[in-house]
């Protein structure tokens, strides 16, 4: 699957909610099934910085693309990340860069977010496409 094809899917997904509570309840159950970094993983290397909760993030790079692994303090921010990795892992640092996320806008979270949890989305962003601009370059050095 492309990642238009993976954000075309989550919006399918969350078409089916009304009520924004019930988008939020979602988005909950969806940072319980996110593969959780493993224990090294939550160092200070991999925290984001700029979101109000704890958010750690780590890129593997093999075989021409990007896995990643994540895991938060709180619940709805483990919720945003865990779409964030469905939608990115396993991409390379090109589909990556390329991406536009019309899928954020579309299902409505970038709106019904407080401003710091957009901040904390905006910095979540801002990371993984930190890593595949690094992995572009070391691929291409």
């Amino acid at each position: 699957m492309t990642i238009k094809e993976v954000e075309q899917q989550i919006v399918e997904e969350f078409s089916i909610f009304t009520d924004w509570l019930d988008k939020y309840e979602y988005i909950i159950e969806l940072g319980k099934s996110l593969p959780i970094i493993n224990e090294n993983g939550k160092d200070e290397k991999n925290l984001i910085k700029g979101c109000q909760s704890r958010v750690w993030l780590a890129a593997d790079y093999v075989d021409g693309k990007i896995y990643f692994t994540a895991d938060s303090d709180a619940i709805i921010t483990k919720g945003i990340i865990s779409l964030l990795v469905r939608v990115f892992s396993g991409r390379t640092p090109q589909e990556i860069i390329d991406a536009d996320l019309l899928f954020i806008k579309e299902i409505g979270l970038e709106e019904n977010l407080s401003p710091t949890r957009a901040n904390g989305l905006l910095s979540m962003i801002r990371q993984i496409k930190f890593y595949a601009v690094a992995f572009a370059a070391n691929k291409n050095s």
